[in-house]
Parts: structure tokens; C-alpha cells; sequence
């Protein structure tokens, strides 16, 4: 049966509303959601000043309450929402780069209804099932923060296998995910330098266990030398310092999008052998392990969750969030959540 329920309306301006909505009943192959918890990412920010048709929210976590046809799921299991609901026939899906499928139905949270409403009806492909030793509010991390972090990290491996520093350039969400999924992968004493504009942002790196620098100071940057550098600023005058920095053999990881790159092939290429990648979200196959990391380091990992804000003071959460002085804000809609 369609269940009816009252949801946020972005309207554009920074305008929220709230106005009644109806979920249709799961399909086949479809489950649908009882929403929990929602990460508020930097990409809202389209939807948040410029309006949306549907509900937003990608960064979802929920527990199952109704399957549809043809479903292995179980209602009551819990999990997470994948962004990209991949097709799963084509090339790239055949070859797990669900995160490049070529027959892409939807993104969840940005043209079909997402987490910040209280339900949300996916494929049973875009569900993942978490168990019982989280929380979901902290599950939301399986998503952006370390999803999205540690696919460029392996990207950087591939790259430079013997990799011993990091520079990110952006100590936002993205950035703070790289920092903490470095941590998490390669040791607690592996350097990762960041850079941020934010006072409030380099403290709150530093306390995670980076080192930090005013995005400004351009000779501390270029002086790091690490063998990755990495750009989630989406700005181009930090990407392009970024590449700078990197040493021989290294190279620049682009995971935040925003504006172009400007590079001397000669100097900045050739010589020193850099590549330039750019990352785009992660595959789906890649969440059982970050679950595992999840679970063994969830009170590091959870450190990156500044704010948990219930969904009635969705526009004070998405206020704080753009203040640029919190980590990741986690939108709640359960108890526990």
C-alpha cells in the first residue's frame, strides 16, 4: 500500500518547506526504507539554494519495511543507501564499477527521493545490509566519508604502490574522510598534510591526527612533497598546488568537482612522471570491507560526525553545516539513529 507522510520541500533560497507527499509501495525488485539518518554532504548545497523536485539526500541509512517482488531482503534488516542505482548488466557493472555504469536508472537523494524524507524506495541492488553492531547515524559513513575516500586512495595505490605521505588539499567532509581512511589503512603515524581556508576546519584535521596548513601558505605546501596529492576543494588554484606539491612519481587524485585545471605538461608531467585521476564516488563492491574498518574503528571513524540533528531542525543542521565549522552533520529521524 502507498504510505503518506509529511517531507522537506527544498524550495530554493535556502527555503524549506514541509508539505505532504506519498510513497508509492515497493515494486519488483524494489525495497522500501524507513529512513534514520541522512549525512548532510556539500553537494547539497544545489538543492538547498537552488531547489529540488524531489526529496534530497544521498548519504541515507534505514531500516527495510516493505519488499517487493522478487526481493531476498528481509523487512526489518538494516543498511545503508548507494548512491548510484547501477544497472547491473552493462559493461562496467559486469566488471564491478558500479560507480561507471554506462545504464544508470538514478541517483538516489538527487533525482529520485532521498533520505531526508521519512521513507525511500530503491532497487534491493542499492541496499546494502549493515547488521546490528552500528548504529545508523554512524552508518552513514560507509558512504561519502569513507566510500568516496578511500576509492581515491586505492586510486592513488595504483599509482604509487609504495606510497608513505598524503597531501589533501580541502579539509571538508571528503578531506576529512581521506585523512581518517589513511589513518585507518595505512597507520597512524602515516603523514597526511592538509590544507583548508578554515581555521575552524585545520584544528578540528589536526585533532584527527593531520597536519595542517593555511591553504595560502603555497611554500609550507609545496614543501610537504608528498607521493599523492589530492584535491577535494574543487577549487583550481588548489589543485594545481597540489600537483605542484607532489613528488616524482606521484601525482594529483581530483575527488571534489567544481572548477577546471591549468597544468604545464613538461614541468608539471613528463619530468617528474605525475599522473592526474580524477575519482568519482566508489563501487559498490567495496562496502564489506569498509564495513569491517567500520566496525573495528567506529570511535575514530565516527570522530568525523560533529552534529546529529533531528530532520524537524533540518534547516538549522543545514545552516551549521555551510558555517564551515562542523565535520559531518548527521540528520536523524529514529531513536538510535
Amino acid at each position: 500500500m502507498p504510505v503518506s507522510a509529511v517531507v522537506p520541500r527544498f524550495r530554493g533560497g535556502a527555503l524549506i518547506e514541509w508539505a505532504d507527499h506519498e510513497y508509492r509501495e515497493p515494486g519488483p525488485g524494489e525495497l522500501r526504507l524507513r529512513i534514520a539518518a541522512n549525512a548532510i554532504c556539500g553537494t547539497d548545497r544545489h538543492e538547498y539554494y537552488d531547489g529540488s523536485p524531489i526529496v534530497p539526500g544521498h548519504e541515507a541509512a534505514g531500516v527495510v519495511v516493505d519488499a517487493g517482488p522478487g526481493t531476498t531482503t528481509e523487512p526489518g534488516s538494516r543498511g545503508v543507501v548507494y548512491l548510484m542505482d547501477y544497472c547491473g548488466g552493462c559493461r562496467s557493472c559486469r566488471a564491478g564499477a558500479t560507480n561507471q555504469c554506462f545504464a544508470k536508472r538514478g541517483d538516489v537523494g538527487q533525482n529520485t527521493d532521498g533520505g531526508y524524507g521519512p521513507y525511500a524506495v530503491v532497487h534491493e541492488t542499492n541496499f546494502f545490509a549493515i547488521g546490528n553492531n552500528l548504529d545508523l547515524g554512524t552508518a552513514t559513513m560507509l558512504l561519502d566519508v569513507m566510500g568516496t575516500s578511500s576509492h581515491a586512495l586505492a586510486r592513488a595505490r595504483a599509482i604509487r604502490p609504495d606510497i608513505e605521505s598524503i597531501f589533501v588539499a580541502g579539509a571538508g567532509p571528503i578531506g576529512l574522510g581521506l585523512l581518517v581512511m589513511a589513518k585507518v589503512r595505512f597507520g597512524a603515524d602515516f603523514p597526511v598534510y592538509l590544507s583548508d581556508v578554515s581555521a575552524w576546519r585545520r584544528k578540528f584535521a589536526e585533532s584527527l591526527g593531520g597536519v595542517t596548513f593555511d591553504a595560502g601558505d603555497s611554500e609550507a605546501i609545496l614543501g610537504t612533497s608528498p607521493d599523492m596529492s589530492f584535491d577535494s576543494s574543487g577549487k583550481q588554484a588548489a589543485r594545481e598546488l597540489a600537483l605542484r606539491a607532489s613528488g616524482k612519481r606521484g601525482g594529483l587524485i581530483c575527488v571534489g568537482h567544481g572548477e577546471g585545471l591549468s597544468i604545464d605538461v613538461s614541468r608539471d608531467l613528463i619530468a617528474p612522471e605525475r599522473a592526474i585521476v580524477g575519482s568519482e564516488y566508489f563501487r559498490y563492491d567495496e562496502l564489506p570491507e569498509n564495513l569491517e574498518l567500520l566496525e573495528r574503528h567506529q570511535d575514530y571513524i565516527g570522530k568525523v560526525v560533529t552534529h546529529r540533528m533531528p530532520v524537524g531542525d533540518l534547516d538549522e543542521a543545514f545552516r551549521l553545516f555551510f558555517s564551515g565549522e562542523t565535520g559531518k552533520v548527521v540528520v536523524t529521524q529514529e531513536a538510535g539513529a
